[in-house]
Formats: C-alpha cells, sequence, structure tokens
C-alpha cells in the first residue's frame, strides 16, 4: 500500500488510489469521539455515515502500519454506510448504535468476513451466520468496520499472531498491547473506530483495557450469550465491550446482552429477571462515591520496587486517595485466598476444556471454507503460533478432557473460591473489590508471557467485572506519555449497574484517560472509492516466537 501524508492546517490528509484529495478541515474529527458525539454530528447534519466511516479508514490507512491492529476491513462497508445515509434522509435513523463504526475481535463469528482467530490455518475459516451478538449489534444500527487482530486463538497475552503478526501498544512502541484482545485495545485507543468488542477467558478484556487507557466490562457469566464465538473454555469464557468512556460501555453492553436466552448457550438461561432487558446507561449518571465500601485486595499488589512495578503501586495509591476524598470507604482485604498465580495453578479449566470446545466449533454445518476439522489437525498444519511457554498448556490440552479425575476437582475447587468471595462481600458490607489489573507494567514485546495478571479470580467465579483507567508511569523516550495502568472493579454476580455507577464515578473524579502520542494526529481522509485491503505485518512476529512449532 502506498500513502502519502500531508500536514495541512495542523491534519493529516491521506491521499492514495482510490482516495480522493478533498478534504475540508470543518470535518468531524472523529478522535476520542463518542457515541453522543457521533450523533451529535450527524444528526445536526455536520457529518455523514459514509464520511465518518471513511474518516476512520483513513486513519487505520495512516497509523495501522504503527501498531498493526486490524487484520481485516469490512469489504461491504462503504455501502452499508451509504444505506445509513439513505435511513437518515428519510428521517428512519433508529437504534442506540445507529451509523457507530465497531471493531470486532476476530474471534466473532461475522457472516461478512472470515473469522480466523489470528491463526493462518483459519484464514479462510467463513461463518455462514453473524454471531448472536454480532446480529445484535446490527440490529441497532451499529456499523462492523473489521476484524482486530488478537493473540492467537485467544490463548494469551502478549496479541501475537501467525495471520495477524504482532500488535504493538500504541503508548509504548516497545511494548505489547495487552491481550488476548490487544487488537481492538490498541485500535480503539488510537481512534480506529467508537469502540470495540473483545473476549476474556483469564484477563482478555482487561488487560488491554489496562494497557490501553481504556474501559472495559466483563460482564456476569450468562449475561451475554457466547455462541459463535470460537471458543476456550466453557467455564471461563465471556465477552465484552472495550470502550474508551463508560457511557459508551454502556450503551455496548446493553446492546450485547440484549441477546438474552440462547439455546446454544445454556449459561445464558442462568440470568435474573432483574437482568433482562436491562438499560445499563442509566447506571453511567453521576452520583456520589459516600456510601460506597470498596474492599482493596492488598495481596494482588507486587511491592517490589522496580520500574515495572513501582509505578503500579504509585498510580493505584493515587487513585485510592481520591476515592477516598470523593468520599468512599476503603477496607484492606489481605485474605490469602487471593493469590493470582496459586489460584490460576489450582484452578485453571481451560487445558480440560478447550480441545472439545474447539472441536464441535469446528465440526458445525455452519462454518464454511477451507478450515481444519478438529484442533489436533490445526495444531499438525504448522500454520499456527504458539509461544514457548505455553507449549505445556497446549499439549496437555490435545489429549485432555472434561472426564479427567482433576477437573472435578477444580470444579469444585472454583466452587468453594466463589462462596470465599462472596464471604469477602459480606463480612466487610462490601459494594466491590479493587486492584490493580496488572501487578507491573504492560509487558515489552518478546517477552516470554504477560506476566503479572490479576484477572483470574473474575474469570474463575463469573463475578462481573469493569476495567478503568487508573494512571500512567512517568514519561520517558519510548513512552513519551508513560504507560498506561488499569484498575479493576469486581462485582458481586448481576450488579453490572452498580459496577458501571462506580466506574462512572471513577472516571469523573480521575480523568485519566489520554490520547497516545503516537496516534493523536488529526488525518482527513477524502472520499474512498473502495475499501482498501490490509495486509497485516507478520514480519514483526519475534523470534521468541516461531511458527509451527508446539
Amino acid at each position: 500500500m502506498q500513502f502519502l501524508s500531508l500536514l495541512v492546517h495542523g491534519a493529516l490528509l491521506l491521499t492514495r488510489s482510490g482516495i480522493s484529495q478533498e478534504s475540508s478541515c470543518s470535518a468531524f474529527d472523529v478522535r476520542e469521539a463518542s457515541i453522543d458525539t457521533v450523533h451529535d454530528a450527524l444528526y445536526g447534519g455536520l457529518t455523514t455515515c459514509r464520511s465518518l466511516v471513511e474518516t476512520f479508514i483513513a486513519r487505520i490507512q495512516v497509523y495501522n502500519p504503527l501498531v498493526n491492529a486490524i487484520i481485516a476491513l469490512n469489504r461491504d462497508v462503504l455501502s452499508i454506510a451509504d444505506n445509513l445515509d439513505l435511513a437518515l434522509a428519510a428521517g428512519n435513523a433508529t437504534g442506540s448504535l445507529f451509523c457507530i463504526p465497531i471493531l470486532l475481535k476476530d474471534n466473532y463469528d461475522t457472516a461478512d468476513m472470515n473469522t480466523t482467530g489470528g491463526c493462518l490455518d483459519l484464514a479462510d475459516s467463513q461463518p455462514m451466520n453473524d454471531a448472536p451478538v454480532v446480529a445484535a449489534l446490527k440490529r441497532a444500527g451499529g456499523i462492523i468496520l473489521g476484524k482486530t487482530n488478537l493473540h492467537e486463538l485467544a490463548l494469551e497475552g502478549l496479541s501475537v499472531s501467525s495471520l495477524g503478526g504482532q500488535t504493538i501498544n500504541p503508548y509504548d512502541l516497545s511494548r505489547t498491547p495487552g491481550g488476548s484482545s490487544g487488537g481492538t485495545g490498541a485500535a480503539i485507543a488510537a481512534s480506529f473506530a467508537v469502540f470495540g468488542a473483545g473476549t476474556d477467558t483469564v484477563n482478555s478484556l482487561r488487560s488491554p483495557a489496562s494497557a490501553n487507557s481504556l474501559f472495559s466490562i466483563r460482564p456476569t457469566r450468562g449475561l451475554i450469550s457466547r455462541s459463535g464465538i470460537i471458543p476456550i473454555s466453557y467455564t471461563q469464557d465471556a465477552i465484552g465491550p472495550i470502550a474508551r468512556n463508560v457511557n459508551d460501555l454502556a450503551i455496548a453492553l446493553s446492546v450485547m446482552a440484549s441477546v438474552g436466552y440462547d439455546p446454544n448457550d445454556n449459561a445464558t438461561a442462568l440470568v435474573p429477571p432483574s437482568s433482562i432487558g436491562a438499560d445499563y446507561t442509566i447506571a453511567s449518571v453521576v452520583g456520589s462515591l459516600r456510601t460506597v465500601r470498596l474492599g482493596l485486595i492488598e495481596t494482588f499488589f507486587n511491592r517490589t520496587v522496580s520500574e515495572e512495578t513501582t509505578p503500579v503501586v504509585a498510580a493505584m495509591n493515587a487513585t485510592v486517595s481520591t476515592l477516598i476524598a470523593a468520599g468512599a470507604t476503603m477496607v484492606p482485604i489481605s485474605s490469602s485466598v487471593y493469590n493470582s498465580s496459586a489460584i490460576l495453578e489450582a484452578y485453571d479449566t481451560q487445558r480440560y476444556e478447550f480441545r472439545q470446545e474447539m472441536n464441535e466449533y469446528l465440526a458445525r454445518p455452519s462454518l464454511h471454507g477451507e478450515h481444519p476439522a478438529s484442533l489436533n489437525d490445526l495444531y499438525k498444519s504448522k500454520k499456527f503460533l504458539v509461544i514457548p511457554a505455553q507449549y505445556p498448556y497446549v499439549n496437555t490440552a490435545l489429549v485432555s478432557s472434561t472426564s479427567n479425575a482433576t477437573y472435578a476437582t477444580k470444579k469444585l475447587g472454583i466452587q468453594n473460591l466463589a462462596l470465599a468471595l462472596r464471604k469477602t462481600f459480606k463480612q466487610h458490607s462490601l459494594d466491590a473489590l479493587i486492584y490493580p489489573e496488572q501487578a507491573n507494567l504492560v509487558v515489552k514485546i518478546g517477552a516470554a508471557s504477560q506476566s503479572g495478571r490479576n484477572g483470574i479470580l473474575a474469570a474463575l467465579t463469573g463475578f462481573p467485572v469493569v476495567t478503568v483507567p487508573a494512571g500512567f508511569s512517568p514519561a520517558s523516550k519510548e513512552a513519551p506519555g508513560g504507560v498506561p495502568i488499569g484498575m479493576e472493579v469486581l462485582g458481586m454476580p448481576w450488579s453490572e449497574a452498580k459496577l458501571l455507577g462506580i466506574a462512572k464515578r471513577v472516571e469523573e473524579v480521575r480523568r485519566v484517560r489520554k490520547m497516545p502520542v503516537a496516534t493523536r494526529g488529526l488525518v482527513y481522509g477524502g472520499r474512498i472509492e473502495e475499501v482498501p485491503v490490509i495486509v497485516p505485518d507478520r514480519e514483526n512476529i519475534s523470534v521468541s516466537y516461531p511458527i509451527g512449532k508446539l
């Protein structure tokens, strides 16, 4: 792809084959755009759906070569935008997401794009049906702009894949963006769309939100159908949105949860009547923290003095102080139960469920295109990437199942962990627990794994959790604005409204989020006649992660 970036009145004007040189400095600025600001501009006649999509595509063309977050763009997105413009002109603009460009992690089934999981052996895999949650986003008027890179098959947090290459953190080009939904995190931080969607089996929504100064929510198990998502673990898998503000997060959650009961995901039968059809935007109205009791999990910190851990402690200390000053009650929680590495080792179920879940997904009659018949066939193809730290896990998964005797023991341990968590809430009369999502800064590219994360507690118990920006590390040559640091806010099952209300209050009193320096330029794109083909950079994969080896 060849393009020329010109500085025009402080803005980048992108010119290339298929894009005219027409540009107006009065065009709508999509940087940090929210659902409300997009709708204000649309309904006020300041922009059109097509212009909005074209501008996001222009940003992707300028900045995706830097962060490598996008696997593919929707080839029909311009005609979709044109049809929405016709609806707008006719006074038929309906839906809470009308004309809102959305990016999906590339493990969401889409009938109009391949769904690859970032794996070369799934490059031509084509679902015939949208995942129910994708259909819900479209019914609400959302525009699926494209698919984002991820850690291959969502198995870790470095966000490197054999198909999509290594996604890069826009705040520090030497670091990973977290993961496994790292492509979505980097893309939303760089304003490639209004919001994105990801998945979470251990940390995968919260890690990229933390590492990219974003908000995310992993909902209570069962609130959102997981049908039509490339699976790992029935016990631990969840899906949800990643956004730049709490209001957008609440709107997206409301739409994604509107799927309701899905016979293809029986966990959705757990949803209580109070959560069916809930409008979570009501929760984002700012209120007081004076009645809120928060438990601070002290054992989820690494207080060793170092350049990687000390900034996290400092950011959390500042956040806690701000919350106390705003009236919140802080209760220290030091129970030995809360040890993330010990919990992961003792109770993680992925290796028992992965093969069975993937084999069922790959065997569906609705999955067309060339693709392996089973997980074993995929790993025989040599067209995959597994990081060395996960060789034992994947090799064990290929011969394990839920019939293993130790699986039942782990499931019982998870029940006991959930009971201990409920006891903590009751004993201290808590509204939520808070702690750093990652006890150290997000790791550098080439690291053995994404160390220090605390997401396993929510992943195993199925309790809901919101991630909010907590601060930044000191600025450096590699990170001119600092490396983002995030905080998790965990609540009791079905307390999403309460958690979003707390997150909104944190957002208001802290106001931490800022754009990445590397991608903050203003880009005007002009008219695009054809959706460009994105070619992910696979040459940037570290030699530490050999392709086809297991």
